[in-house]
């Protein structure tokens, strides 16, 4: 549907000089209007009311989680099954560990994608409904049991849907701004955190028509997938300290570790890199208060920190191989107390926080080489307590904004952007 207004009260002020003059980025971002103030300076065009009722804008977290599934056939494999209903495969619950096969992963449009940013061919892992891919490719792997074989299914691309309503008119000549510095292609932040780009400028008369568009180039593209699910596996049951109680041992062949390294947000994508890392996700612990949003633990006041919690294969990606990714990314921050590089805090405070004995023992190991008679460390080692996950926008928040997640990746990773 096309809107149209002429009215500068309905829009109070778009203000555009050079400095409010994005360049499109060709990765997928989910930039929130909440969090574009987090982390990093905005570019804010100041309005209020135009674009109050149009809904989401492209690059929210809502876009990147719009997913759709067609399965064009299926195959099962043959294979033998009992009459015990334990051994009989089953389709995965969510937080499952699922093992898949990617064998094709291709767009339904290659002029007009970009290359994904995590891995897209061979056998892979993933946590279910937990992130790190598509959740089209959740959705489509949820309706499968083992040995199962989907070709020809189209999921989401992960820009959501195009949607004509995000497309309006507005006459630059009602507004207090320079109109030669903008052109077709110009990106806008709106004041109330939609980006909208110009895609046609004309003259009617006296008035000079912007049409802008709040949809991410990309709306609308898919990719066909044909991919086999191999195996199901339960995830790790001691997401907290466990003592060793064999009544309590959990039965999965996976491991859960929990690492506080300051901003969660590029620590995630370094684990996440790791071969043997199943899933991770950002969040808060240590703290005293229940279920605590991103705004109180940032007061400090919370006692929690910001902390990485990894679920990893221990046959693939060792404890030990973990920390050293760990104190490799702290470097000489283990040194400084509430502080990881630029945030200072207690809710920055680097910490290993073990989940049984034997994490306990090689971190306390691994620690005390870094420890010099003039240097004390204080990253500290504790039991791992209730981790509380962090809001959606916060999860995979650097892979969402364009950079790689894939196995093995080298490319630096930009905390700020």
């Amino acid at each position: 549907m096309m809107m149209t207004t002429n009215i500068l009260s309905a829009i109070l002020l778009l203000c555009c000089c050079a400095n409010h003059v994005q360049a499109w980025s060709t990765a997928p971002t989910s930039f929130t209007p909440s969090t574009l103030h987090h982390r990093r300076s905005s570019i804010v065009v100041p309005s209020a009311t135009l674009l109050a009722n149009i809904g989401r804008s492209w690059g929210t977290t809502t876009a990147l989680f719009l997913a759709d599934t067609t399965a064009a056939s299926s195959s099962t494999a043959d294979e033998e099954c009992t009459d015990n209903n334990a051994s009989k495969p089953r389709k995965p619950k969510s937080g499952d560990i699922v093992t898949f096969t990617l064998q094709r992963f291709q767009s339904t449009d290659p002029n007009s994608i970009v290359e994904p940013h995590f891995d897209t061919s061979g056998t892979l892992q993933l946590r279910l409904n937990h992130g790190n891919y598509l959740p089209g490719l959740h959705d489509l792997l949820a309706t499968m049991t083992p040995g199962e074989t989907i070709t020809g299914s189209t999921i989401d691309a992960g820009y959501g849907s195009y949607n004509t309503q995000l497309v309006f008119q507005i006459d630059a000549t009602q507004l207090q701004v320079d109109t030669s510095l903008v052109n077709v292609g110009t990106m806008l932040a709106m004041g109330n955190g939609m980006e909208v780009r110009v895609t046609k400028i004309e003259e009617d008369g006296e008035k000079l028509m912007w049409t802008l568009d709040g949809n991410h180039p990309l709306a609308g593209a898919s990719y066909e997938v044909d991919v086999r699910l191999d195996a199901v596996e339960e995830a790790p049951s001691h997401w907290e300290y466990y003592d060793g109680d064999d009544e309590k041992k959990s039965s999965s062949k996976y491991d859960v570790a929990t690492f506080g390294l300051g901003c969660f947000w590029g620590g995630e994508l370094a684990y996440q890199r790791l071969p043997g890392v199943v899933s991770t996700a950002v969040g808060y612990t240590q703290g005293e208060k229940v279920n605590p949003s991103y705004e109180e633990v940032c007061t400090g006041s919370t006692g929690h920190t910001e902390a990485i919690q990894v679920v990893y294969d221990p046959n693939v990606a060792s404890y030990r191989s973990l920390l050293h990714l760990t104190f490799n990314r702290l470097g000489d921050d283990i040194y400084k107390q509430n502080q990881v590089g630029n945030d200072r805090g207690t809710q920055y405070r680097s910490g290993i926080y073990y989940h049984d004995e034997e994490q306990r023992q090689i971190a306390e190991e691994l620690l005390e080489s870094y420890a010099t008679a003039d240097r004390e460390v204080f990253t500290e080692v504790k039991e791992a307590k209730v981790f509380y996950t962090a809001e959606e926008y916060h999860q995979q928040y650097l892979l969402k904004g364009g950079q790689s997640a894939k196995k093995g990746a080298s490319e630096s990773i930009r905390c700020y952007g």
